[in-house]
């Protein structure tokens, strides 16, 4: 690399920390961080303080303090990227280590910036890989209460678009590299790291350094966030609307953007096809292990749909000893809840938990026009079907439709169920007519509850059986709506049409953290595939 140095040792690093007023610690354990960044192995050329307490701050340090290696930057800084800018241009070194030590007290290990450089500069002879432009790495948590712990992060592939992968607080670059790229860009208050990261993995490497046993870099003291499904919603419309503009940008850059329209088709039936439509027009298909105290109710929501021409598929992939089978026979012909003038149900049972066996199973034996989703521990409300039903046929390109819903607590004491208000309506603004087949790739969840043509599925290749890597029941769903929307539009029903109900045994509850790993490797991988897909459509190579 012109103007890169050839040897570990020889190449110089400036290192970039943040001091502001509002920093969520005290001064002390600013310091212990600047003290790791000036104690390492590997010498940084220079520490460069950015301070956002104005131009006229001052900068008292410690009596221990090596002064002569600390660069003051005070300054009335607009945005966190404008501060990393202020770094940028005053550093003298090959490389640029940013310290994300706004949110968190950041403390590096006396090795680190030794492991950094390495990984940032070892080059592997004949490999078809870009040099490296970017290194990140494993990190050790302090708590609250001062517990430890190791984070493990995710291995870099162009797949990984979530805007919320963690690639912890201390990342390396080449300085070269940020400044062909223009830095950090500061029309941005939220996505700019986000940015920053794809705009670098479109031309060069990222590197990952990984921890087994005491491998950690750095440590962050910091409380562990909980998973929370909702975080996204939490996050605010503006920084929304800001992650979906950097990653828009980044799928046009590199030829998987779908402009609005293109490559839309329409969906097609025959008379003779419609004909057999005439008394179902949608098919309701939940699987279900285990559930028996929760399907009465799913069944019954179904059932009280005010378009009647509907069936409730119930597969029970539990085997004929899964509980879940008995309750579901009440609905049906001899039951004791069984209602000749309500919507049929129909019970399918399998043995192997496959939730995409489970969804193709239904299919096959479906006879409605579309299916419709509705998870064995939740409701449709009343007219979800109806409104679902009108979306399809304002426009024959609309392949799937995929509404709005509500969140609701169950009472595991009283079995009475509450509304979450402080939850609101999750309506999926992601889903715009123009950008959501695109948004899609950066967002978690495909939305809720979900409706397609049924043909429409078969044409774009069935649910996935757990045939996809990492796919452990777990985003056959998702994939499903990626290959969807890139053939078909996606229609939406704005008003709540469902209720998701929470509880203990709920899927979104206690996730392990090798669980959650293990699903946004499968959830990436699907994004990855996606990519692929979206650049043979656009003759992108």
């Amino acid at each position: 690399m012109p103007g890169m140095t050839a040897t570990f040792q020889d190449a110089t690093v400036s290192i970039a920390l943040i001091l502001k007023d509002d920093l969520p610690y005290d001064r002390a354990a600013w310091e212990a961080g600047l003290r790791s960044a000036l104690g390492q192995d590997h010498p940084p050329l220079e520490v460069l303080v950015v301070d956002g307490r104005g131009p006229g701050a001052k900068l008292d340090l410690p009596a221990d303090v090596d002064a002569a290696r600390v660069r003051h930057l005070p300054g009335a800084y607009a945005s966190r990227a404008a501060m990393y800018n202020a770094a940028l241009k005053a550093a003298r070194g090959d490389l640029f280590l940013a310290v994300h030590n706004d949110a968190a007290a950041v403390t590096l290990r006396q090795s680190a910036v030794q492991t950094l450089v390495m990984a940032a500069l070892r080059t592997v002879p004949h490999a078809q890989t870009p040099p490296v432009g970017m290194v990140y790495a494993d990190y050790e948590r302090i708590d609250a209460q001062g517990n430890r712990r190791d984070i493990h992060l995710l291995d870099w592939h162009a797949g990984r678009l979530r805007d919320t992968t963690d690639f912890g607080a201390v990342l390396l670059y080449r300085t070269a590299a940020l400044r062909e790229l223009g830095g950090w860009d500061e029309a941005y208050t939220a996505a700019d790291l986000y940015d920053l990261r794809l705009r670098i993995s479109e031309r060069w490497g990222l590197a990952h350094i990984a921890n087994r046993y005491a491998g950690a870099l750095y440590t962050v003291a910091a409380p562990a966030a909980a998973h929370n499904v909702f975080a996204y919603l939490l996050a605010g419309k503006a920084t929304q609307l800001e992650m979906e503009r950097a990653c828009t940008a980044h799928l046009r850059r590199i030829g998987a953007y779908l402009a609005p329209g293109a490559h839309v088709r329409q969906v097609t039936y025959t008379a003779a096809e419609e004909a057999r439509f005439r008394d179902c027009l949608a098919s309701v298909i939940t699987p279900v292990n285990q559930r028996p105290q929760f399907i009465g109710r799913a069944i019954e929501s179904v059932q009280a749909q005010t378009e009647q021409r509907v069936e409730m598929i119930v597969v029970v992939n539990g085997g004929p000893a899964d509980p879940t089978a008995a309750e579901v026979h009440r609905y049906m012909p001899g039951g004791d809840r069984y209602r000749a003038d309500r919507p049929p149900v129909r019970l399918l049972v399998v043995d192997i938990n496959n939730l995409g066996l489970c969804f193709n199973y239904g299919l096959q034996h479906a006879r409605g026009k579309y299916y419709v989703q509705l998870d064995s521990d939740d409701r449709l409300k009343p007219d979800a079907i109806e409104k679902i039903l009108r979306v399809y046929a304002a426009d024959p390109t609309v392949g799937m439709v995929v509404g709005s819903y509500e969140v609701w607590t169950l009472d595991e004491q009283t079995g009475r169920l509450h509304r979450n208000e402080e939850i609101p309506v999750v309506t999926h603004d992601e889903w715009t007519a123009d950008n959501g087949r695109n948004n899609l790739l950066r967002i978690n969840g495909a939305g809720a509850p979900r409706s397609a043509h049924i043909k429409v599925i078969a044409d774009a290749g069935w649910f996935g059986v757990n045939d996809t890597p990492q796919s452990r029941n777990y985003g056959e769903d998702y994939d499903l709506v990626l290959r969807i929307s890139e053939r078909y539009m996606i229609g939406r029903v704005w008003d709540p049409i469902y209720e998701v109900i929470r509880h203990s045994g709920g899927t979104d509850h206690s996730i392990d953290a090798a669980t959650i790993e293990r699903n946004d490797n499968a959830k990436d991988t699907m994004r990855l595939e996606a990519l692929h897909r979206r650049r043979a459509l656009n003759g992108a190579h």
